[in-house]
């Protein structure tokens, strides 16, 4: 009889699934929201692996729920439509003809884009809005700004921005229950019947904490939190955040994210994640393998 030397190839792949057990144990049955956007939403490629990441979380018992942003299709659409859109620092106002737009897009185009995706994988997914059965009740956004010159403060209206009030976990739990994956956009609704659009980060950290959830992800166009070598930082607590922000280190668009991540582990969340969407099955990476993928935060 002749002996065959393993495939080195296979042998690395059964070797993976060993490392992987562990993290499979450990998370079955647990939930993990995941917000997706940037640079991965617009690739048809990135966009196929992470409808099969999120396939096979839902296949190994784990429970995903995708919240999905979309402001790169609004501008393009309000620019369509020819919309003018006004900005204050950096925020867009979000009138009532924008928030037409916004909800069209986001509950309409972008969520059923995602839901499909998912179903080609081999999954089952539902889409839905804070909007149905009354999911995220929001309240409109108050923000200020500090008059340069002046240095006074004066409140900023940005229209119909929201920010979610209340969530009722029951409508995810039903959904996850029946075997399917939520797919959720950014809208809520107000007391007074006023729909809001709701910053997606936003919205994930909320429903992560009402959720009680295992992982947040955050995935985005950069690797993670980087240190002043340029260097990623895989594990942070909120007083690290703050430190590295106080000295410069996290500036920019990094500081609303690290205040989300921040605000769900101090919710209830075990840990959040930022993570680079432009890497394939970079999710998968940070769960099942040691080394992991992004920067972790935990309490």
């Amino acid at each position: 009889m002749t002996d065959h030397a393993p495939d080195p190839a296979m042998l690395a792949k059964a070797e993976t699934l060993t490392e992987a057990l562990p993290y499979l144990q450990r998370y079955a049955g647990k939930t993990f929201v995941v917000k997706y956007g940037g640079h991965a939403m617009g690739d048809a490629e990135l966009a196929r692996d992470f409808a099969e990441d999120v396939v096979l979380l839902k296949a190994v018992g784990i429970n995903p729920v995708v919240v999905h942003g979309g402001g790169p299709q609004i501008g393009a659409m309000l620019r369509k439509l020819g919309v003018e859109s006004s900005f204050v620092d950096g925020l867009r106002v979000t009138d009532a003809q924008t928030a037409q737009v916004a909800e069209m897009v986001l509950s309409g185009a972008i969520n059923k884009e995602i839901v499909a995706w998912i179903g080609q994988a081999g999954g089952r997914a539902i889409g839905i809005s804070g909007k149905d059965a009354g999911f995220v009740r929001a309240e409109k956004v108050a923000r200020t700004s500090r008059d340069p010159d002046s240095n006074i403060e004066r409140v900023v209206d940005l229209g119909f921005v929201g920010e979610p009030a209340h969530i009722d976990r029951a409508v995810i739990d039903m959904i996850s229950a029946a075997g399917m994956i939520p797919v959720v956009a950014p809208i809520g609704i107000g007391r007074d019947g006023q729909t809001y659009n709701i910053n997606a980060d936003t919205m994930a950290g909320a429903l992560a904490a009402a959720l009680a959830a295992s992982r947040l992800f955050l995935l985005t166009d950069v690797a993670g939190v980087l240190d002043a070598d340029q260097r990623l930082l895989t594990d942070l607590d909120p007083a690290a955040i703050a430190a590295l922000r106080a000295n410069g280190t996290i500036t920019g668009g990094m500081i609303p994210k690290l205040e989300t991540c921040v605000a769900a582990v101090n919710g209830g969340v075990d840990a959040a994640v930022v993570l680079d969407g432009r890497v394939p099955h970079a999710m998968l990476l940070e769960i099942f393998t040691r080394q992991g993928a992004g920067t972790l935060v935990r309490r």
